[in-house]
């Protein structure tokens, strides 16, 4: 029979067996059943409430504009990599369908406090926390991104790029960004469909002369003289 344990837990085998060495006696077997009916009755409570809620939303749209393949907002913000179901919902619960609010993307990242605060003193300027903004709605793009950040997309990408010189928490943040700032946009525009860029954007649109200096650079500071010569 194949073992259920999967990844890292393989090496844990011995010890997983250890673990169900014992008794189940009527009385767990009780127990287990209370837990079990609290779970299912759980379980239906959200899913009646996830349909109240799409209900909700299906209302919203009909008072606007139809995109012209019929894709509601919720399966167009599922597109997004990261985004589910359950975080296109909470971006349409907290911010709405009606982007005349919000200017610019930049004016609504700023206002669910994703953008980092500028300090200044004296002649000098910081960057300080971003604070902290309506937690229901940062709280499922903060999961988003954590899930987009795995990715081989342009979103996948740029978080990596972004960890090489700041903080894995501030770069999870700026992709949590990102992923409003692509909302802002399916939202105001029912027309629009997400696309991703692919994850060798960066590469693909990297400025060539910038990045022969840099590996020059490096290479001349690890003690090595440098001849380029086109190909």
């Amino acid at each position: 029979m194949t073992s259920p344990a999967r990844g890292t837990l393989r090496n844990k085998i011995p010890a997983l067996r250890k673990t169900l060495e014992g008794r189940f006696t009527e009385h767990h077997a009780y127990q287990l059943r209370l837990l079990l009916a609290n779970n299912d009755r759980l379980d239906a409570q959200i899913a009646e409430l996830d349909a109240e809620i799409e209900r909700r939303i299906r209302d919203l749209e009909a008072g606007g504009p139809r995109p012209p393949d019929g894709m509601g907002v919720l399966e167009r913000l599922d597109e997004i990599p990261g985004v589910g179901r359950a975080c296109a919902q909470a971006i349409v619960a907290e911010i709405g369908l009606d982007m005349s609010a919000f200017p610019t993307p930049g004016h609504l990242a700023s206002w669910a406090k994703l953008t980092p605060r500028a300090i200044q003193s004296g002649s000098k300027n910081t960057h300080g926390p971003t604070g902290k903004g309506n937690r229901w709605l940062k709280g499922p793009l903060g999961q988003a991104a954590n899930s987009a950040k795995r990715g081989q997309t342009f979103l996948g990408a740029r978080y990596r790029r972004l960890i090489r010189h700041m903080p894995k928490k501030k770069a999870q943040t700026a992709i949590a960004r990102n992923i409003l700032e692509i909302a802002w946009h399916l939202i105001n525009d029912p027309a629009l469909r997400f696309r991703d860029l692919g994850p060798d954007w960066h590469e693909r649109h990297l400025n060539q002369a910038r990045a022969t200096r840099n590996h020059q650079r490096a290479l001349e500071n690890l003690g090595y003289t440098v001849t380029l010569t086109r190909a």
